[in-house]
């Protein structure tokens, strides 16, 4: 059998990556240091953070009322099917990566390239994101405070709220910079940076707790009727929007490199995380929306403002502390998790080799995580919080089509490889994670789907110019025609 005719190699772009070659390919100096349950506090971090502290308030304020917790079980399901599929091949395929390498091992090259290079913008607008929830939550303190900024530094232009004169705004300053902070920490080595992660991540469950037990005290079960306000339209549509908060888990699999014992650990840490998150993130809806009737939620600092309307102004302003420490985590899990995609996607040949190297000292990819932190700071100083949040989602979402139906084709193309964890209901589970996913994609804005297809054609034009013939894989076709 010829090499170009060849499902692993050739000039076809539906070449495939074999198992057995990722699994014995060169590591790149990547440090193994996390175990379970630094594993889980990365994937718990990257699950709970604005989805509490900003979405959540923005969402019930604007889009779905109190059924804002409709939105987030809604999500939840959803990502519950695509997290048993990433855990399915988190065990089998511990690399880095995650649904890049995954599609690319099952669908082939274009199929992986595409993925990734969704990724590549839809976990750097996270990160964006993110910063921008974090800044709303500083811009509160220091109102509690009796401080303020000059004006020019407190947002992205265009995103005045009411009283202040148009064109006051010229940047989110504290937003980049907190982007470039995460990219420092994250070159000081995957050890140092996972205890800095998990520290970070007991304080802000802490937070989130507090926020709960607290806050029943002050329900008033009158602001959960009209249950619905938006229609169940409005609930989904607000599903479509909170996703991102729900799957940080594929983000955290991108590490499978660094852990000390990859194929036992990775699935279970996924399971763990989401479960955890669920549980906070239900409990945290029912509070919010009980104790504050959403049309008079604030946005942007919903619990800060909720228990400082309810005269326990101190307690908003620990919150809003604990927000802001708390939300780094997602800042961390999402620029560690383009990173590793990006670098995955390097020594693949895929994307410039330079930014496959790692740290000698350190053994991190420092260049790519350094671009990382630029792009970034760069989205969260100049667009709202609206506009990054539905950047980020219709990519994720298609990679969470992508690994559902990648796990059912392994599954029965190779039905005997060693898998530490297998998805239950096999199809159907992995089966509802695309019609899911696939049904919350019909619920994005135009504008959404615009950048998309715009990001999506430069991305094939970079594969057809430069990947398709860079790839590592095309190298052999090039000498030898020959199995």
């Amino acid at each position: 059998m010829t090499r170009a005719q060849s499902p692993s190699g050739g000039r076809s772009v539906f070449r495939r990556k074999p198992i057995e070659q990722v699994s014995a390919e060169s590591e790149g100096g990547l440090a193994k240091s996390l175990g379970l349950w630094q594993l889980t506090a990365i994937g718990v971090g990257g699950i709970i953070g604005a989805g509490i502290f900003s979405l959540a308030g923005a969402v019930a304020n604007k889009t779905a009322g109190p059924a804002v917790l409709i939105s987030f079980l809604i999500a939840g399901i959803a990502s519950a099917a695509a997290a048993f599929s990433y855990a399915e091949f988190a065990g089998l395929i511990p690399k880095a990566g995650s649904a890049y390498t995954y599609g690319y091992v099952v669908l082939g090259e274009l199929a992986g390239w595409l993925i990734g290079w969704d990724l590549l913008l839809e976990y750097t607008a996270i990160v964006a994101v993110v910063a921008i929830g974090i800044s709303g939550y500083f811009n509160n303190l220091l109102g509690l405070l009796d401080l303020q900024l000059p004006a020019w530094m407190l947002g992205a232009p265009g995103t005045e709220p009411a009283g202040v004169a148009p064109g006051s705004y010229s940047v989110n300053l504290f937003a980049a910079l907190l982007c470039l902070l995460i990219a420092y920490v994250l070159n000081l080595g995957m050890k140092s940076a996972a205890r800095f992660e998990s520290a970070l991540v007991w304080l802000k469950v802490g937070v989130v707790l507090l926020v709960i037990v607290v806050g029943v005290f002050h329900i008033n079960t009158g602001n959960y009727s009209n249950f619905f306000p938006f229609g169940f339209g409005g609930a989904v549509t607000g599903a479509a929007t909170v996703f991102f908060a729900v799957f940080g888990y594929d983000a955290m699999s991108t590490a499978a490199e660094e852990s000390k014992d990859s194929q036992r650990h990775m699935p279970k840490a996924i399971i763990y995380s989401l479960a955890i998150s669920m549980v906070l993130y239900v409990l945290a809806c029912l509070v919010l929306t009980g104790m504050v009737h959403y049309t008079k939620i604030n946005g942007e600092a919903a619990f800060a403002s909720a228990f400082a309307d309810v005269g326990l102004p101190v307690l908003g302003m620990i919150i809003s502390v604990g927000a802001i420490l708390g939300i780094l985590t997602v800042m961390f899990t999402f620029m560690m998790g383009v990173t590793r995609v990006g670098y995955a996607m390097s020594r693949d040949g895929l994307l410039p080799q330079f930014l496959a190297k790692t740290s000698v000292k350190r053994k991190v990819p420092s260049r790519i995580t350094w671009i990382v932190g630029v792009c970034s700071a760069f989205i969260a100083g100049f667009l709202n919080i609206n506009e990054a949040a539905e950047l980020t989602n219709i990519g994720i979402l298609l990679a969470f089509v992508v690994v559902c139906i990648a796990v059912i084709v392994l599954r029965y193309r190779q039905p005997d490889l060693p898998r530490t964890f297998r998805t239950p209901g096999m199809p159907v589970v992995p089966i509802i994670g695309v019609v899911f996913s696939i049904w919350l994609i019909t619920f994005l804005q135009p504008e959404t789907w615009l950048r998309f297809a715009i990001w999506f054609a430069i991305g094939l034009v970079v594969y057809f110019a430069y990947s398709y013939r860079k790839s590592k894989l095309n190298q052999p076709a090039e000498q030898s025609t020959q199995d």
